[in-house]
């Protein structure tokens, strides 16, 4: 699993909390934590700053309490929460499994636990509501797709498709049809 980890294991940035305008990014590799800092300001007496890093081990930073409060003010105490997992060995390896992979397992789930998938992160939002999920599930769940049938579920989404009942799929594919007969009536 430890191959699943890149470098970079968590990077985000934000601007500080009003009234400052400073800009902040916080990254955390496999062996430390950086924070960096850039001072953004009118005053005279701030046009000449540099940026600023700190840079400490993860073993250092569990016990460096003042970044860990500078860090909760500018990124929030969930961001911290999850800095410090991350410092302990607390790795969420389900996020960085492959999407090809993550399509193949979330395919065989239920309806109401990909719902409930979908609201765990942005990541899983975006694999639930994909096109390239909604076709494997479509293509798993029913016995024959003609390519007519193809064709409408990715002019309307393979989610949509999937949705739809066979009454209204039978009535669009038959509109479909005509649409095409009027096209090429038109055409000779």
């Amino acid at each position: 699993m430890a191959s699943l980890l890149g470098e970079e294991v968590f990077e985000t940035r934000g601007q500080a909390p009003a009234p400052s305008k400073d800009f902040c990014q916080l990254l955390v590799t496999r062996r430390e934590v950086i924070f960096r800092w850039w001072k953004i300001s009118l005053r005279n007496e701030f046009r000449e700053s540099r940026p600023g890093e700190i840079k400490e081990s993860q073993k250092d930073f569990l016990d460096d309490s003042s970044l860990h409060i500078q860090i909760a003010i500018v990124f929030g105490a969930k961001v911290l929460e999850h800095v410090l997992n991350l410092c302990r060995g607390n790795y969420d390896f389900l996020e960085r499994l492959p999407v090809p992979l993550l399509l193949y397992i979330i395919s065989f789930l239920e309806l109401e636990d990909i719902a409930r998938l979908s609201q765990v992160s942005r990541r899983f939002e975006m694999i639930c509501n994909s096109n390239a999920l909604w076709k494997n599930i479509v293509e798993n769940l029913r016995d024959t797709i003609t390519p007519e049938m193809k064709e409408l579920a990715q002019e309307m989404g393979w989610k949509q498709f999937f949705f739809t009942n066979r009454l209204q799929l039978q009535l669009q594919l038959r509109r479909r049809r005509q649409k095409q007969d009027a096209q090429n009536k038109k055409v000779t």
